[in-house]
């Protein structure tokens, strides 16, 4: 699934090719993947001038020139790329926006999405950012051990959930905490003050390292130019089960917490430390 990293190097990308043009067409192949039921998308977009385009979590928001907005989530395997007009539609094209502006060639956004979990979702004057946490990036020590003192599940666990904190998933929630040195089923509210300004320091250390690499590409990601992210190569736990550890040797293990696959340093990341 795409995390903060991916998807902001897919919104970077679309920032400078898509902000300042018009929707002159919409394409809808899948009804269903397009929200509300029931509601005129095609109408409130066409003939809209896109000014922005922004990431809050995961999520891709789009700002019009009336102040309304959209956007469009890409689940477990969506992809949203920038195409020619007329360009081939892989299979599973769910959704394309045809975009023009005065004195340059058109293009077309074509969203993907084998799985269907993702979709566009028109907000109208709403802000996109409802049931979502704090942004990873900007927060402070002070206020993520505010947060892990209410809570009582397993620090992996309370990564992954959005209500708490937006845009971190199973990757970087595994590699911000084995640079922490913290292990992953600790309860959050025990985990001590120092401990969590380093879980806090090497949270945006690990995003940032992404960004600078363009996110990782394990199966579906692509950038919206279609090219593909290279922190994968980088990853000191994740999809690393049974490899040696980068740090010490020790083999990477790995567990199933909450239904998702979560790995660690045995020797890194001891229980209690």
């Amino acid at each position: 699934m795409p995390e903060l990293p991916e998807v902001q190097t897919i919104v970077t990308t679309l920032a400078t090719k898509a902000a300042g043009r018009t929707i002159t067409g919409i394409d809808i192949v899948r009804a269903d993947y397009v929200h509300p039921a029931g509601e005129d998308v095609a109408d409130h977009l066409r003939g809209r001038e896109i000014l922005a385009v922004e990431r809050r979590g995961k999520r891709i928001i789009f700002t019009l020139d009336n102040g309304e907005h959209f956007l469009i989530q890409l689940g477990m395997t969506g992809r949203l790329t920038i195409e020619a007009v007329g360009s081939e539609r892989l299979l599973h094209t769910h959704v394309v926006l045809t975009l023009h502006r005065a004195g340059a060639a058109a293009i077309e956004l074509h969203l993907h999405d084998p799985r269907r979990f993702g979709g566009l979702l028109w907000l109208g004057a709403a802000a996109g950012d409802a049931g979502l946490g704090p942004e990873p990036l900007t927060m402070r020590p002070g206020e993520l051990r505010q947060m892990l003192s209410r809570s009582r599940r397993p620090i992996k666990s309370f990564l992954l959930d959005q209500s708490r904190l937006a845009g971190l998933g199973n990757i970087y929630a595994d590699e911000a905490l084995f640079k922490a040195g913290i292990y992953p089923l600790t309860p959050a509210n025990s985990i001590e003050e120092e401990s969590t300004r380093k879980l806090c320091r090497a949270i945006k250390q690990v995003l940032r390292l992404a960004i600078l690499h363009r996110g990782s590409t394990l199966r579906d990601y692509v950038d919206a130019e279609g090219g593909k992210g290279g922190f994968q190569l980088l990853h000191n736990v994740y999809d690393r089960a049974e490899e040696p550890c980068r740090a010490c040797g020790a083999k990477i293990q790995r567990v199933v917490l909450s239904g998702r696959s979560t790995c660690f340093c045995p020797n890194c990341q001891k229980p209690g430390r």
